[in-house]
């Protein structure tokens, strides 16, 4: 866990401590809708690899956490299908906000306000190394994926859609 460019103590970050989850952090210049490309560019990592946190929710109101690649969108209808649900749609912002306890831009799946299931695409288990966010807008952490599946039990799930 590097010290360099040390952001704050963010509940994720106080999380992955806590469950002895190995991280480095990686600060870089936040932009306003920006997203995923905007973070691998500046990082110089392939947006495949760079995780977005979705929180989204079912018919029924019901809130969820979608982690999918940078370069990719979800298919809310495969999603749907494959968890069992009528229809899937992406929170409002101040939605989600409230749920996960962080502002969009910013939103980790680790530590949220609300508990919620969470669904990874499977092809991000695949992966050595993954960046994520760490709670902040302009703060992704690098660790390997099996955390996900570890700490959020993560249900693997297959709606990926390029961008």
């Amino acid at each position: 866990m590097s010290k360099k460019n040390h952001v704050s103590e963010t509940p994720a970050v106080a999380f992955l401590r806590a469950n002895g989850i190995a991280f480095t952090e990686h600060p870089y210049e936040y932009l306003e809708h920006g997203g995923a490309t905007h973070s691998a560019e500046v990082l110089g990592w392939d947006p495949f690899a760079v995780v977005k946190t979705l929180i989204m929710q079912d018919q029924d109101d019901k809130p969820l956490v979608v982690l999918m690649h940078g370069n990719h969108k979800v298919s809310t209808k495969n999603l749907a299908r494959q968890i069992g649900a009528k229809s899937v749609q992406p929170c409002q912002p101040e939605v989600a906000n409230r749920h996960s306890g962080y502002l969009v831009g910013g939103t980790s799946p680790f530590a949220t306000r609300r508990q919620m299931a969470v669904y990874v695409e499977l092809s991000i288990l695949t992966l050595p190394t993954i960046l994520i966010n760490g709670g902040r807008r302009g703060y992704l952490l690098e660790l390997e994926p099996a955390a996900l599946t570890r700490l959020l039990e993560a249900r693997p799930v297959h709606c990926a859609l390029p961008l």
